[in-house]
């Protein structure tokens, strides 16, 4: 092999190696989240008893039945998450972490979580109560009417 073939070997070697590199490294980085926002919130469905009404104040976002005591139900639509941390004691929250910005997926025990990296955060209060998040989910005003939950 001569010279300037050797050369060029090497040559495109070196940019299939840093083409790899690239490609590896923006496939880790649309992993971890856009700076859109939006965080997988697509993948969130509505539960039963919603509508999707509810983007406009004063529209029924639930009904009180929807709700699950020590659970809650992630509306992606509003971008919400509604807690019954206690019987008929309603929070509502934003459903957008405050961590990079992915939508929480769901609520058990007492816990809301987001899939993206395990932040947990109270649904009485939106506490973070693990990491990496380290900032409360901001609270949203709800209204309860009888059974039914409107937001605010």
């Amino acid at each position: 092999m001569s010279a300037a073939q050797e050369r060029r070997t090497l040559l495109e070697r070196r940019t299939v190696v840093l083409a790899v590199g690239a490609a590896g490294a923006a496939a880790a980085l649309t992993a971890c989240g856009g700076s859109d926002g939006s965080g997988g919130a697509e993948s969130v469905e509505q539960q039963p008893g919603s509508d999707g009404a509810g983007s406009a104040g004063g529209a029924v976002l639930a009904k009180t039945a929807d709700i699950p005591e020590g659970g809650g139900v992630v509306f992606a639509a509003q971008k919400v998450v509604v807690t019954q941390p206690t019987a008929g004691q309603f929070k509502a929250f934003s459903a957008t972490c405050t961590h990079q910005g992915c939508a929480v997926k769901d609520v058990t025990d007492n816990v809301i979580t987001c899939p993206c990296h395990n932040s947990t955060f109270d649904a009485a209060t939106g506490s973070p109560t693990a990491g990496p998040a380290t900032q409360p989910l901001p609270a949203r005003e709800i209204s309860v009417e009888g059974d039914s939950i409107t937001l605010a």
